[in-house]
């Protein structure tokens, strides 16, 4: 494709993200792609690297376009993209739409303008307010700023980075070093991470599906934090284990590795669609110590089952606010209206959750979000209502889990990762124990 094309094709990609606002954009860009088959692979990185560029700056380009009032096209946001974060100039625009076959067509008179009044304009505008400027949607502006407070900038600019690719070492399969040496083999470098024992980091995106050791389940794609999450269950060998919000399976398969195939987990999840994918990821992987179910409404299974776990994984589902670097469409796709209807539901499946846990055992509360509202706040509020539960303090349920690790990635009561501390999405867990 010419650089010309390839700008056409972004525009494309990105007018079917727009027509799908709910829907996440690598799921549209899967379908883009797969209708699209001549795009060799080296223009379809190109094509996505640009529209994931766009995505990720899309409240900054917003803002601009606003103050010049002109709409958000697609067309739009790619000229002011080209403009204010490549850097081009105005004339090099033009040539990116000359029009003609596979070509996007030249700028009318109102993109002109955008043209003109952008060229050689800075991203980030002193007239600019705190959300545009820190990158972060207004409705959880308010979060952020309680969670960071003056770390906020740092925080911020941390979540507008690329993230990398981490990988966990399916210890069913082989060690971590042996993941390691087979990446190696295969052109991949990776390093351990600093804090799970499992982790490995690989600097840049790498073809890893297409790889030896993805498909004979080696390694799994999973970001430290989520792994750390799996690792302060304390699942152990022999251990009745509910992974209650499953999805695909990514804590299962870790949890079920921890417990070395002997015991029982179960994967549940309100969606037959990601159970199905599961029981792919379990089979690769070599799990034959789980079963699946799917929670369904009126479903008795939870009250069947009460008391019955040594420990119970709530992964809640969230607004993914501790993830923007890795899913930068979620900025725009969700709403403070999303975040209140997912406090609520974070709150009853935390009180289904808890009758599962036997005396004695553990539930640990999980999210991939930041705020407050989703996580500290949520646990304080769950405790509050369940008398006969307590938080285990973090460096207790670390050195538990890890006899022989140095201290936790972090302080306090609750585990709360960001990527500017700690170099991994931002996550939330806490270890709550149901008294004997």
């Amino acid at each position: 494709m010419t650089p010309a094309a390839r700008i056409a094709a972004t525009v494309a990609l990105l007018g079917e993200v727009a027509a799908a606002p709910r829907r996440p954009a690598d799921a549209t860009a899967n379908a883009f792609f797969r209708e699209r088959r001549y795009i060799g692979s080296g223009d379809r990185r190109s094509v996505a690297e640009r529209a994931w560029g766009v995505l990720r700056q899309r409240l900054r380009l917003d803002w601009h376009l606003a103050a010049g009032g002109m709409p958000a096209t697609p067309r739009l946001l790619v000229m002011a993209y080209l403009l204010l974060v490549e850097r081009w100039d105005r004339q090099g625009v033009l040539q990116a739409f000359p029009g003609g076959r596979f070509h996007a067509g030249p700028p009318d008179p109102g993109e002109m303008s955008v043209i003109e009044a952008l060229d050689g304009h800075p991203l980030i505008d002193p007239e600019m307010p705190e959300g545009p400027r820190h990158n972060l949607p207004d409705w959880a502006l308010p979060g952020y700023r309680a969670r960071f407070g003056d770390e906020l900038p740092a925080a911020a600019a941390a979540m507008d980075e690329a993230a990398p690719l981490d990988l966990r070492a399916n210890l069913l399969r082989g060690t971590r070093e042996e993941a390691r040496a087979a990446l190696a083999a295969e052109g991949i470098p990776a390093e351990p991470m600093p804090w799970s024992p499992w982790g490995l980091r690989v600097p840049d995106r790498r073809p890893i599906l297409a790889s030896k050791a993805f498909t004979e389940g080696l390694i799994e794609i999973q970001d430290e934090g989520s792994q750390l999450i799996a690792l302060l269950t304390g699942a152990r060998p022999g251990m009745r284990v509910a992974d209650y919000c499953a999805g695909a399976a990514g804590k299962t398969l870790a949890v079920a590795a921890m417990m070395g195939n002997r015991g029982r987990i179960t994967a549940c999840d309100v969606s037959a669609t990601r159970l199905e994918g599961a029981a792919r990821r379990l089979r690769r992987a070599g799990v034959d110590n789980a079963e699946r179910h799917l929670l369904a409404p009126g479903d008795r299974w939870a009250r069947r089952r009460a008391g019955q776990f040594d420990r119970v994984l709530v992964d809640a589902p969230c607004t993914g606010a501790g993830t923007w670097r890795r899913n930068p469409d979620a900025r725009t796709r969700t709403t403070s209206r999303d975040l209140g209807e997912l406090i609520t539901k974070q709150r009853a499946i935390l009180d289904t959750a808890a009758e599962l846990v036997r005396p004695g055992g553990r539930l640990v509360y999980a999210t991939c979000s930041v705020l407050p509202e989703e996580d500290g706040m949520q646990v304080q509020e769950f405790l509050s209502r369940h008398a006969g539960f307590v938080a285990v303090p973090l460096a207790e349920a670390w050195r538990e889990a890890m006899p022989e690790a140095g201290p936790p990635p972090c302080e306090g009561l609750w585990m709360e990762l960001a990527p500017h501390s700690h170099g991994t999405d931002g996550f939330f867990a806490a270890v709550l124990q149901r008294q004997a």
